[in-house]
């Protein structure tokens, strides 16, 4: 099936090099090119492309603005996003805007592929689920795929399925995924607002577990409950936490 795509960007040489790489993704199909935010506008009205590479500097309004302004017009369905940009600076507000992926310039065919996997996998995600409010902002859309931060003077695009559990500490949260973890400046709860509850589960006010890495939920001393994991790992479950436990449990997740 073709993903119907527009590409902006103000430099016409960028936009003849993007759309060459893009002719050894076979489903991708160009609907048109856009050179201002304007245009832009107008090609995803007219167009409804599942699919938007869109420079983060562009005349009259930069990339980010377009997204943001894009989401909260009705008559429109965004379309994924993949930035392309020199400049690393954006990053964390790409991602706070819910952006697919972030093309640093010069990007090579594969970093280009990967990306464009991405998008594919998240197009086809949200043809099989249900829109989902967003409790924040009102806005309709699914849970997140990744989380982008910085850690250890690196951008990361974290997949969250590879996340194992969350803790809280005091102003931050620490992801801990099979081989590291990451300290990130976030709340649990917004945190688990961009997590997929089917997968995620908060068994703790300081504690969300990913259910495709539990082992057992096992009663100890007092009437306490725990959560082990399948790496060893145990976690505190408080009791208001405990109601959903058994019925997601019950089903089959395949790591």
């Amino acid at each position: 099936m073709a993903i119907l795509t527009v590409i902006a960007d103000d430099e016409l040489l960028a936009r003849q090099k993007l759309r060459q790489l893009l002719r050894a993704e076979a489903d991708i199909d160009i609907a048109g090119e856009a050179s201002s935010a304007r245009e832009v506008y107008e090609l995803v009205q007219e167009a409804s492309p599942q699919l938007l590479f869109l420079d983060v500097r562009m005349p009259g309004m930069d990339g980010l603005d377009v997204i943001a302004d894009l989401s909260m017009r009705d008559a429109v369905k965004l379309p994924r996003v993949i930035l392309t940009t020199a400049y690393d600076q954006y990053a964390l507000r790409a991602f706070e805007l819910n952006a697919t992926d972030y093309l640093l310039k010069p990007f090579t065919a594969e970093r280009l592929h990967a990306a464009v996997e991405r998008a594919r996998d998240e197009i086809k995600l949200s043809d099989h689920q249900p829109d989902r409010v967003d409790g924040k902002d009102g806005q309709v859309g699914t849970y997140t795929a990744r989380i982008v931060f910085k850690s250890r003077g690196r951008i990361l695009f974290l997949p969250v399925a590879d996340i194992r559990w969350i803790s809280a500490e005091e102003n931050y949260v620490r992801i801990c995924t099979g081989t590291e973890t990451h300290l990130l400046r976030e709340t649990m709860t917004s945190l688990e607002q961009r997590l997929d509850p089917n997968l995620f589960l908060r068994v703790h006010r300081s504690a969300i577990v990913n259910l495709r890495y539990v082992k057992e939920v096992r009663s100890e001393s007092r009437g306490d409950f725990m959560v082990h994991l399948t790496n060893g790992q145990k976690l505190a479950m408080s009791r208001s936490y405990r109601a959903r436990i058994g019925e997601l449990l019950s089903r089959s997740y395949s790591s």
